[in-house]
């Protein structure tokens, strides 16, 4: 049984499934998400709802590591969010999982949402597809990185 994700809209309780070695291929356009300060989920494109398997019900109002791979490492996404909570623009490669445990890559790039007096009222993440090689480079390190965890 997987992590369970709570919606904070809906209440409805979401169980992550367990993850599947099977690779959901990502063909190309931009997946793109918008969160609040906390990371809870108040945008989705199609793009991304399409790769990810979810429904805009299940996404808006969760937060966003209902997609969270668990071979990611937990110190890769301290970084981003101390990069991002500091006003700064950060870039990374990923390996997310989809609603039904299959995995997909992207290289991701996020951005601090400012309102008119240059505070952080959220965050506005790109995904496009990555580079084979500086994947694959990032996917190593993460497993190293996971084997310190």
């Amino acid at each position: 049984m997987g992590k369970v994700i709570k919606n904070t809209i809906t209440g409805k309780e979401i169980t992550k499934p367990e993850p599947i070695d099977i690779e959901v291929p990502f063909d190309g356009g931009v997946m793109i998400t918008e969160t609040d300060t906390k990371g809870i989920i108040t945008y989705t494109n199609r793009k991304f709802r399409e790769i990810s398997g979810y429904s805009r019900e299940e996404l808006i109002g969760s937060p966003h590591n209902i997609n969270r791979h668990p071979d990611m490492p937990k110190v890769a996404f301290k970084a981003m969010w101390d990069m991002i909570k500091s006003g700064n623009y950060w870039e990374g490669y990923v390996k997310n999982m989809t609603a039904c445990g299959k995995y997909y890559l992207v290289l991701v790039a996020i951005k601090p949402k400012l309102d008119d007096d240059d505070n952080i009222i959220g965050y506005i993440a790109g995904r496009k597809v990555p580079d084979r090689d500086l994947m694959q480079r990032a996917l190593d390190s993460y497993k190293l990185l996971r084997e310190d965890e």
